[in-house]
């Protein structure tokens, strides 16, 4: 602020510019300060996706869960989280979008302590629980924190894509990082990792991070309960599918009850003055088109997080570490792709970005398709996850643009908390389809039979995404000529 002129200055002092909050060399510096931040926080949600995931038979021996109860280290994380983000995203929106970030980071820092000294398998299962119910308040304000600073749309592309290189490539570096802990320490540390980067967040957080303001109304309650019970109905229906088949009475009664649940949601939102869901961010065909490619590619990717994994431990014979180590060309492909995307979506748009992404997958998942028991690693796995990397990275920014684009600052949470949402249920679906894909074509003491059809499955999925990429921008332009004529 200028320093006020004594009275007996004849003519006031040219001001000083204002000076920099403590702790910050200037705005510029503190608002990457404040990106970095974030960053973090969303690579602790997306490591713990994946960074039980090798060290899951170390925790059956260490704490004696049966096979069906050692599924729940994963599935408990995937039901809170995944049922509750659209919750997450209209908490963030009515109460500041920074306070309930940091209260949903503070749990899962909190629960990844007492998961990682648990002494059994329930008190394991409990502390995984709690970690997703922190990670669904949390992710929300994550992406709405990145882009509500955004200046202009490049700054909003940019951080877009940093979101999705750390979102995705965190996920699979979440597969080398638990390999090394887990060869060289304990399974302990996979979730111990998260309580050092926690703390540091929270601390820096309030300092380097712009909060929101509250936007006040009443609370859709009927919304949040039918919301999260559809989610949750879904989620745990999809996860037990395989196992209990497609036709069962758990797989079926859970599809209807999420149905139901959903139907109630959706006559509630029309109705109320402050919907959970917004039904305006559903009218946008280039939103319904982006969610729909999200849930798709995230579908398609559970085909590497759960087979790939497998086979280079049961098949090329790969400890935990070498195994995580298998997947860094992807981890680094996306992140490279990070770097690009936003420059290739300002000279091009999103359409050709997408359709080259998603047509770069199909290709990936099909060259995976071909593995066989006498397969190496350099032709059946490192040029695969290399390809997807770099797709992957491709498709992620422009996905996620045509989610986001457009949704003004009353709503952002709430469009964050759809889109992710949406990329939960669809590695469920996907992963959920895949798996059952898989089991139909095995044949028992053997892992290869089965896998070229769940790989062309998940390259199916990825189809279905280009044509939809496709048919979207065709019936725009159509529609453009339309109100042109």
């Amino acid at each position: 602020m200028p320093s006020p002129c004594p009275a007996s200055t004849p003519a006031p002092a040219p001001p000083r510019p204002a000076e920099p909050p403590a702790g910050r060399s200037g705005p510029r510096r503190g608002h990457a300060v404040g990106i970095a931040v974030v960053l973090v926080a969303q690579l602790m949600l997306a490591l713990d996706t994946t960074i039980v995931n090798v060290a899951l038979p170390r925790i059956g021996s260490g704490l004696d869960f049966t096979p069906a109860g050692l599924s729940w280290v994963l599935n408990a994380y995937t039901l809170a989280f995944g049922g509750l983000l659209l919750l997450g995203g209209r908490l963030g929106d009515a109460y500041g979008r920074l306070r309930v970030f940091e209260a949903g980071l503070g749990l899962f820092t909190a629960a990844s302590l007492l998961g990682g000294l648990a002494h059994t398998p329930a008190l394991l299962i409990v502390a995984r629980a709690a970690q997703g119910v922190g990670a669904a308040l949390a992710a929300p304000g994550v992406l709405a924190l990145l882009t509500a600073g955004a200046v202009d749309q490049g700054a909003r592309h940019r951080a877009l894509a940093l979101f999705s290189a750390v979102s995705i490539g965190g996920s699979t570096l979440g597969l080398v990082l638990g390999g090394l802990v887990t060869e060289y320490g304990s399974w302990r540390w996979t979730l111990l990792i998260n309580v050092p980067l926690g703390l540091a967040v929270l601390v820096l957080a309030p300092r380097f991070v712009a909060g929101t303001p509250k936007r006040p109304g009443r609370f859709d309650g009927v919304g949040a309960v039918s919301a999260t019970g559809a989610a949750v109905a879904v989620v745990w229906a999809l996860i037990g599918a395989p196992d209990h088949g497609w036709t069962s009475l758990r797989t079926l009664g859970g599809l209807a009850v999420g149905a139901a649940l959903a139907a109630v949601l959706a006559v509630t939102e029309r109705r109320v003055p402050d919907p959970l869901v917004v039904p305006a961010l559903l009218r946008s065909r280039d939103r319904l088109g982006g969610l729909a490619v999200t849930a798709l590619v995230f579908g398609s990717q559970m085909s590497i997080f759960f087979l790939v994994v497998q086979y280079v431990q049961r098949v090329l014979g790969f400890g935990p570490l070498r195994a995580g180590l298998a997947f860094l060309p992807m981890t680094l492909g996306i992140f490279a792709m990070s770097r690009v995307t936003p420059r290739l979506l300002a000279r091009f748009g999103r359409t050709p970005l997408l359709l080259a992404g998603t047509l770069g997958l199909t290709a990936g998942y099909l060259w995976l398709g071909n593995v066989a028991a006498s397969s190496g690693h350099a032709t059946a796995v490192l040029g695969p996850l290399l390809l997807n990397g770099v797709f992957a990275g491709l498709t992620f920014t422009p996905a996620a643009s045509l989610v986001l684009g457009d949704v003004g600052p009353d709503h952002a949470g709430a469009a964050s908390g759809l889109l992710q949402t949406t990329q939960q249920l669809g590695g469920a679906i996907g992963l959920a389809v895949i798996v059952s894909v898989h089991s139909l074509g095995a044949v028992p003491g053997a892992f290869v039979p089965g896998l070229r059809a769940a790989f062309t499955t998940a390259a199916a999925l990825t189809v279905v995404a280009w044509v939809i990429v496709a048919s979207t921008a065709l019936t725009g332009r159509r529609g453009a000529v339309g109100r042109a004529s």
